[in-house]
């Protein structure tokens, strides 16, 4: 009877004791897919969070002569969003020097234009503005609603508007530019609109003419201003315009241009800075990455910065002005000798008009003095 007790005894504490290896090793095997597991996730989150931003195209210029200084995948097309609204205002200054147009002009607000989503300035139908205050909305706030309501004022339609933009890039050879629209929101799927695509080429052609109209930066250089209708209807400080771009702030002698964002379209950026009278244009288009909005747009404004600082260390010298040449086969103009030059000619000396009048004078008193002995020495 013992001996079976003890053969019982060894049989249950066996038993017991697999039972516990194997608990033991369930547990450990279920510690090891839960640290795979972890491990899979933190690393996926890490990975996600380490995808660099990046541009689809940059170019430098200098806008004095339009030589590029610096270029990267400078013809690759992307969307430069609200970028395209410098299109706009290249038009419009072109108008106003033509006359078509003036500044003081009063544009009534339309129920196409308050339509507009996204940037604005919320303008009411009926509403009263000049063309002046709508182009500071326009590049200042980014305004789509301001440009519609000057798209109207200029053409009558947005398509009109936008074909004339289209015609203004191919005469200017933007190659690789479209416009669909003339404010640079998604297109309409709705409606089988184009996306606006550009390049950072084509853009920065488009820069250097603006540059050619310095009253532009009169609007692109404004970075907080107040917005008021004709009729004074809104209250003071209702709407304040307030620029998009940081580098007006952090950059030394920026004053433009313009910004764009949208989702699928990236950050882009059209930048330009003077000193010492020297201009540079940089663009940085499309760019986009694995990171939060706010860090790509500061990796947007640093490459705009590190592009523009490198452009001013390596400017060339601007040429000096050809001498002008006067043909040596022109036959001189015939003068009336006059007794200043027989004089002059005489004492071989540049002579100013009163030395030269009283010479004159002593040599015609002398020859009377002379003329008189002469006759007296006859008598």
């Amino acid at each position: 009877m013992d001996k079976g007790k003890q053969i019982f005894s060894a049989i249950m504490i066996a038993v017991f004791l697999s039972t516990l290896a194997l608990g033991a090793e369930a547990a450990v095997k279920q510690a090891v897919h839960h640290k795979k597991k972890t491990t899979k996730q933190t690393s996926s989150k890490k990975s996600a969070t380490e995808v660099k931003s990046y541009y689809e195209g940059i170019i430098l210029v200098d806008a004095d002569t339009g030589k590029v200084l610096s270029e990267d995948k400078a013809d690759t097309p992307f969307q430069p969003a609200s970028c395209i609204k410098l299109m706009d205002a290249l038009i419009i200054l072109e108008q106003l020097k033509q006359g078509k147009i003036k500044l003081e002009d009063q544009i009534t607000v339309t129920a196409e234009a308050c339509a507009m989503g996204g940037s604005g300035v919320y303008l009411k139908e009926k509403e009263v503005f000049t063309v002046d205050e709508l182009l500071y909305a326009l590049m200042v706030q980014s305004a789509n609603d301001a440009a519609v309501a000057l798209a109207l004022h200029v053409s009558g339609t947005r398509d009109a508007f936008v074909a004339l933009m289209n015609q203004r890039a191919k005469e200017l050879r933007m190659t690789n530019t479209v416009f669909g629209s003339v404010h640079g929101l998604p297109p309409d799927k709705k409606k089988n609109q184009q996306p606006d695509t550009s390049t950072a080429r084509d853009l920065s052609i488009l820069a250097t003419e603006l540059c050619k109209y310095p009253d532009i930066f009169k609007y692109t250089a404004t970075k907080r201003r107040p917005f008021m209708d004709v009729n004074h209807t809104r209250k003071e400080g209702q709407t304040i315009l307030e620029t998009h771009n940081h580098l007006l702030s952090t950059l030394e002698g920026c004053d433009g241009f313009k910004t764009g964002w949208y989702r699928v379209a990236g950050y882009s950026i059209i930048a330009t800075a003077k000193r010492n009278d020297r201009r540079v244009i940089a663009v940085v288009g499309g760019c986009k990455g694995g990171g939060d909005l706010r860090s790509i747009r500061t990796f947007r404004d640093s490459k705009a910065k590190e592009l523009i600082s490198y452009g001013f260390a390596n400017l060339p010298p601007l040429k000096a002005p050809e001498p002008v040449v006067i043909p040596t086969n022109t036959p001189p103009v015939p003068v009336e000798k006059s007794k200043t030059d027989y004089v002059r000619k005489k004492i071989n000396i540049p002579l100013s008009g009163k030395i030269a009048a009283g010479l004159i004078a002593v040599v015609i008193i002398s020859r009377f003095a002379i003329s008189r002995s002469r006759k007296s020495q006859i008598k």
